[in-house]
């Protein structure tokens, strides 16, 4: 039992056995006290008042004798209006240091035959493009949480659905064909993923050039824009006037109906979205040749996937592809159609009613018997659920899906996912460049593989501007320049809360002071050096010290940080949020750098606080590795 939780019954019994009445563990408040007042942990007295019908500092000296005189951890106490601090013996943070520094796992919560399992869905590519900043955020968010969730003693279960139909799909199969020549990843030298998203970059820019012609040899049939001479200015201008306070007038309302009806006119007739609509089509029907191309240019895909994956050190212990789970779903569907739970209209097309929760209907089947992304995720959850008994659904997915997963949970919930109704949305916000948003159609993405390449020649010329790893081999060095890079990237994108809207910027996340990863990484480098000097100097690093060894404010604290880190790892799990851990580290790391600044260690004279100085670095340094390893980081022995 933590120390904290110890207070928290002494001071249930104290209530009892003082004032003869029984408090919950939501009355008994006990928290870290704020670093501006002296004590360990703080007794919130307040709630209490009415029970004791004392005052503040009466109530608070009753309870504070009577843990103090049952609690041989408890060293003193002092009162602050309704808060009652404790302190603690200076031999209990001894005794717990030396307990933490022979525990690798400090921490964590391991896993039982018995523990829920989880299962955390991350990653979710389209196969016509390769990864870009936007996935890595998705894919960095989506493994750390796999790692905290299974360090708060969950089974974890990491899944990926690729997006692999769909008439987007078909849009760079359609490019190919048109102006491909042929061309292969091999014989052209590029990624399979690089390969087909240029091909979809391509279709958008000829598709683009069509619906002009269209527009330009239509115009004349809209009286109210037919003596416009950019229509695309005109457009543009009416929907963001409609958007402003002003609004527009009668004849301004005319012309954005009208620009509207044209656009959408060229954008559904264009000659390339009609052949693209047809190739889908046959891919449904199985065309032998179609299915062909689909199949190899998803290969090449699906290679240049598994690349980017292992630069970025994430990986899947199930991948599900929506062309095997659309089908399912719309079999789902129809069975619920049957039992009275969806309804069909006119039409043919199948929707479900989620009026009754405060929703609207929302369209499970197109008219023609196609699906759509709804049905796909159902068909997801019936696979899943097939291959494992699932307590717990994690969709890592951004917060522009929230809408669809408040639909999808009652939808599942309607279908009889046990899970269904408390399924995870972990909505993420947008990530962008210091430069502005990005676009895969206009070719404007940050491409993942080129981020992280270009993350580690940053590595690299920083590294030998500040001479870091002078001495290392060529091999070593790299090895470091990686580590460092992947470490700077994670750690800037991970410690911003997950929920918001973030700017990533490159060169100030690989700084190596600040509140970045190699900042963190440093130190637990800084700390792994003091023992190989200790070493080279014959000086003997025992893992036990003597707990009567006095300690000061600084060493106090540090113990203190490191003691919390199981509280940290439960919040971070809790909130699903990576930040918790990334600033927890960042907090201990300059913690300890203040604490090596001002004290000696292997040059401390007195061998018991030499001692106890070694097993405290020992605990920080690998507090330092198991909260950056909750985060996918690596830290480095040497740097």
């Amino acid at each position: 039992m933590s120390i904290e939780n110890q207070l928290r019954s002494r001071l249930i019994t104290a209530v009892k056995e003082l004032y003869n009445q029984d408090i919950n563990e939501k009355q008994a408040q006990v928290q870290i006290t704020r670093k501006d007042l002296k004590g360990d942990f703080t007794i919130v007295v307040f709630p209490l008042l009415k029970i004791s019908k004392k005052s503040p500092e009466d109530t608070g000296i009753e309870i504070g004798e009577y843990i103090k005189a049952n609690e041989e951890s408890v060293a003193a106490y002092n009162i602050v209006k309704g808060f009652l601090n404790i302190e603690l013996a200076a031999d209990y943070w001894l005794n717990l240091i030396n307990e933490i520094a022979l525990k690798d796992q400090f921490g964590y919560v391991e896993a039982k035959e018995d523990s829920p399992l989880m299962m955390i869905e991350y990653s979710s590519p389209n196969t016509n493009k390769p990864l870009h900043l936007g996935h890595i955020r998705n894919n960095l968010l989506g493994y750390s949480l796999s790692r905290i969730a299974a360090a708060n003693g969950n089974k974890v279960v990491k899944t990926n659905i690729v997006n692999d139909r769909g008439i987007h799909i078909c849009k760079s199969m359609l490019a190919w064909k048109k102006w491909g020549e042929g061309i292969t990843p091999e014989s052209s030298g590029k990624k399979g993923d690089h390969l087909v998203g240029d091909f979809y970059v391509k279709f958008d820019k000829e598709y683009k050039i069509e619906i002009a012609q269209i527009i330009a040899d239509k115009l004349n049939d809209y009286s109210a824009i037919k003596d416009t001479e950019d229509f695309g200015a005109l457009h543009k201008s009416l929907k963001a006037k409609k958007k402003s306070k002003e609004g527009l007038n009668e004849v301004e309302a005319a012309q954005l109906e009208a620009c509207d009806e044209l656009a959408k006119y060229a954008e559904n007739n264009a000659p390339l979205i009609l052949e693209a609509r047809e190739m889908l089509r046959k891919w449904e029907a199985k065309d032998e040749e179609v299915y062909a191309d689909w199949k190899m240019m998803n290969e090449w895909v699906y290679a240049g996937f598994d690349v980017s994956y292992k630069k970025l050190g994430v990986d899947f212990d199930k991948i599900y592809y929506e062309s095997d789970t659309y089908t399912v779903g719309r079999d789902m569907v129809l069975g619920g159609l049957e039992k009275g739970t969806f309804n069909k209209r006119e039409d043919g097309s199948v929707w479900v009613d989620l009026s009754d929760k405060g929703l609207d209907e929302k369209l499970l089947l197109r008219k023609d018997g196609t699906s759509v992304y709804m049905t796909q995720d159902i068909g997801t959850a019936k696979l899943r659920f097939d291959d494992y008994d699932i307590d717990k659904m994690v969709y890592v997915v951004g917060n522009e899906q929230d809408y669809h997963f408040k639909v999808l949970s009652l939808v599942l919930d309607k279908l009889g996912f046990n899970w269904g109704k408390d399924l995870q949305h972990f909505s993420y916000g947008m990530v962008e460049l210091p430069q502005g948003k990005m676009k895969s159609r206009e070719g404007t993405v940050v491409d993942a593989d080129d981020l992280v390449d270009a993350m580690v020649n940053t590595a690299r010329d920083m590294s030998k501007e500040l001479g870091k790893l002078d001495g290392y081999t060529d091999e070593e060095a790299e090895k470091v320049y990686k580590m460092i890079a992947l470490g700077a990237l994670k750690y800037f994108i991970l410690k911003v809360d997950p929920r918001k809207n973030m700017t990533f910027n490159p060169e100030e996340s690989i700084d190596f002071n600040g509140n970045t990863g190699p900042f963190i990484q440093y130190t637990h480098a800084r700390i792994q050096s003091i023992f190989r000097k200790a070493a080279d100097q014959g000086v003997t690093v025992d893992e036990q010290l003597n707990t009567s060894v006095a300690i000061d404010e600084k060493e106090n604290n540090l113990i203190k940080m490191i003691s919390n880190f199981p509280n940290i790892v439960a919040e971070a799990g809790k909130t699903y949020s990576p930040a918790v851990i990334a600033n927890y580290a960042y907090d201990l790391a300059k913690e300890y750098n203040q604490f090596y600044h001002d004290h000696y260690i292997l040059t401390e004279e007195n061998k018991d606080i030499m001692q106890m100085r070694f097993v405290l670095s020992k605990s920080v340094g690998k507090t330092i590795k198991n909260a950056m390893f909750l985060l996918g980081v690596d830290v480095p022995e040497k740097m």
